[in-house]
């Protein structure tokens, strides 16, 4: 059968037989699937109410542990995005009372951002429903399947220099 990409590593076969264009098959399928998961977790999240940002940004202080707090260059670190979009993002997400900013009375330049009770709420909710969304994403693949497209995934990732959060 194949899918899209076949169809396009065909064409260029077609058209330049002498190139090989084998990356063109890897990138492209992880492409796709990024649109498609994106896709996904879009329409997911909006039947929850929320964007995927926001479900990102309330999952990191979660994960963080108590007092469920973070550093706005800590949650810039970990969403991947400019600084601006993160002040954004936790600006919208504090006018709907799911985070706070933390005044330090002893250091002014330090604001961490806290999950409030409600996001607390938002977030302890939906974690295991969007864990089980994603498996059901990934349900073609056997437990082997997972484990070593996790591996092949992690190399790449780290071979790119995406190797942690801090």
């Amino acid at each position: 059968m194949g899918d899209a990409v076949d169809a396009l590593l065909a064409q260029w076969a077609r058209e330049r037989p002498g190139l090989d264009v084998w990356p063109m098959g890897i990138v492209g399928r992880i492409s796709r699937l990024s649109r498609l998961f994106d896709r996904e977790l879009k329409e997911f999240f909006a039947g929850h109410g929320l964007e995927h940002w926001e479900f990102d940004v309330l999952a990191t202080l979660r994960r963080a542990g108590p007092p469920y707090e973070l550093t706005a260059v800590a949650l810039l670190r970990a969403a991947m995005v400019t600084s601006g979009a993160i002040t954004n993002r936790i600006d919208r997400l504090e006018a709907r009372g799911l985070v706070e900013r933390v005044r330090d009375a002893k250091d002014r330049r330090l604001v961490p951002v806290r999950l409030t009770p409600r996001g607390w709420e938002i977030v302890e909710e939906l974690v295991a429903l969007h864990v089980a969304n994603e498996a059901r994403l990934l349900a073609v693949l056997d437990v082997e399947d997972r484990d070593r497209l996790a591996g092949t995934l992690r190399a790449l990732l780290e071979s790119l220099g995406d190797t942690s959060l801090e």
